[in-house]
């Protein structure tokens, strides 16, 4: 009878943790999020990340497989024209080192007989390349330049970074993910330049994977731009064709308002579609409503062809991205698909 109590009590709980994982603290159906987390708030959608619903995440590894979502950048990659080009520059060589003699402990006379130098680099690169997490405050609107909660340029901006929701406020992103094969559910093997992809479209991808999205989901859509990616991302002319693909606002708004989508990203550098809808008060209207909105931060470049090729649609996603403070996303990332 203990036992049947035990047993009885330890269901209830299993009960309560899974309603617990279910229950948002701040969502609302048909509305999404939006400012509703505090006026200080930087973070977002993520503040609905709990110790349950990581814990929930983690049961989806059964394999031990880990994919790498991260694409590999330098000097000649590929990336969206409106931000600056990346620049990796010895700072101190073997050669440079022994040469100029500027470090007396490097000196053989000085207790280095065996010459030991080293290699490092000083880098120049834009916060916004390769695989990358776009911050709440990396776009901004209207004639007083505000973004996310209300933060404003007068206010909040500088010389030197972003001074609110940097993206060094993005905390590490553990949870369930889900890859929608937009790409694969169209039978080909990337989209064709400025393709919409509508709700429509996601849902019939959906169903083609018998894949259902849950809330507090991280979302990652392929169109198949990166199997173009090569090594480094060189051949601009074939990615740049692709890489405008997308989804629209309506799309972003069913992931949102009616999934639940804690993230959402895609294989390109942009997300959305480049084509602007007519009517439409922004060039990157999903942008505008995703971070400034609804505080919904932006996976870009996430590499999803070896989850495609596997067929493996749901995961836990991790990722946890550089905290260089003030900077307006987390670039150069690696983040990671576990089954």
């Amino acid at each position: 009878m203990k036992w049947c109590t035990a047993a009885l009590a330890f269901s209830l709980l299993a009960a309560w943790a899974g309603q617990a994982v279910a229950e948002p603290k701040k969502w609302q159906q048909g509305k999404g999020w939006g400012w509703v987390w505090g006026e200080g708030d930087q973070v977002g959608a993520l503040n609905e990340m709990s110790p349950a619903s990581i814990l929930k995440a983690f049961q989806l590894v059964k394999e031990g497989r880990v994919f790498d979502l991260g694409i590999t950048y330098d000097r000649t990659s590929f990336k969206w024209p409106g931000h600056s080009p990346g620049e990796i520059m010895t700072f101190r060589s073997p050669e440079g080192v022994r040469r100029q003699q500027d470090l007396p402990f490097t000196l053989p006379e000085k207790g280095n007989p065996s010459l030991t130098t080293w290699h490092s680099s000083a880098l120049f690169i834009n916060d916004n390349v390769a695989t990358q997490i776009d911050g709440l405050g990396h776009v901004v609107a209207g004639d007083d330049n505000h973004w996310y909660n209300g933060f404003k340029e007068e206010d909040w901006g500088g010389n030197w970074g972003i001074r609110k929701a940097g993206a060094e406020t993005i905390p590490p992103i553990v949870a369930r993910g889900v890859l929608i094969d937009v790409a694969g559910y169209k039978g080909v093997d990337a989209l064709p330049a400025k393709y919409t992809i509508t709700p429509a479209d996601l849902q019939g991808a959906l169903a083609r994977q018998n894949t259902k999205l849950q809330f507090g989901d991280v979302v990652l859509i392929r169109t198949g731009t990166l199997r173009y990616w090569g090594e480094t991302g060189a051949d601009h002319d074939k990615l740049g064709e692709h890489d405008s693909a997308g989804i629209d606002l309506e799309s972003a708004k069913w992931l949102v308002e009616q999934q639940g989508a804690l993230m959402i990203g895609s294989d390109t550098s942009g997300l959305e579609c480049v084509v602007v809808p007519p009517g439409s008060t922004s060039f990157i209207p999903v942008h505008v409503y995703l971070l400034i909105e609804q505080g919904v931060h932006i996976g870009e470049f996430h590499y999803l062809e070896d989850l495609a090729t596997a067929q493996i649609y749901e995961f836990l996603y991790l990722a946890t991205v550089n905290k260089i403070k003030g900077t307006a996303a987390g670039f150069t990332l690696r983040p990671l698909a576990i089954r």
